[in-house]
């Protein structure tokens, strides 16, 4: 399979099968996904995994926990949160991706950046071991909560977190707008 391949096949994907996913793979696929572009060679990023039960359920609490505010929690009957949690808990592995701050506005631009590569060379490399996921960026990953839970640091935030698994029905593609549409030649 080219990069090409790679890239135009992988999907977002929101369900999982049962089977594990191994803690040695993920390091393997973050060794080569940090060889990302990264001005400075600053390395911004770090990594939180949940993926023993006890530690995807401390995950799904406090998301669930952190977003008990929003309108549409609020309107959300308590089985069906239950039912949420339930899901979270039962994905394979979560990979919380944290990023340092910087009080350089640039020099943060640039790290947002630089993680946002990382997650996607991420990706493309799981994708490659058949391995899929979705990149949730709700808002419950800047809450104190999710955040004080999970020992993020006050000069951290939290990028995103990979909720990923191996699956079984791969969604069919979305069109894409092509590049001729958006580009603007001088």
């Amino acid at each position: 399979m080219t990069i090409a391949d790679t890239i135009r096949s992988r999907r977002s994907i929101r369900s999982f099968n049962s089977q594990p996913v191994s803690t040695d793979l993920i390091i393997k696929l973050l060794n080569d996904a940090v060889w990302a572009p990264n001005h400075g060679m600053r390395e911004p990023w770090r990594f939180i995994l949940a993926e023993r039960a006890e530690a995807k359920e401390h995950v799904a609490s406090l998301m669930l926990e952190s977003v008990q505010n929003m309108k549409l929690m609020k309107l959300m009957p308590g089985k069906l949160q239950q039912a949420l949690k339930n899901k979270f808990s039962r994905m394979p592995a979560h990979l919380i991706v944290v990023m340092k701050n910087e009080k350089d506005p640039h020099k943060q631009e640039e790290d947002y950046a630089a993680v946002s590569c990382v997650i996607q060379n991420f990706q493309l490399l799981a994708w490659e071991q058949g391995l899929g996921m979705i990149w949730s960026t709700m808002e419950y990953i800047h809450s104190p909560i999710f955040c004080e839970g999970l020992s993020v640091k006050t000069d951290e935030r939290v990028v995103g977190v990979l909720h990923m698994g191996y699956f079984d029905k791969t969604p069919k593609p979305k069109p894409r707008t092509s590049a001729e549409q958006k580009l603007t030649l001088l």
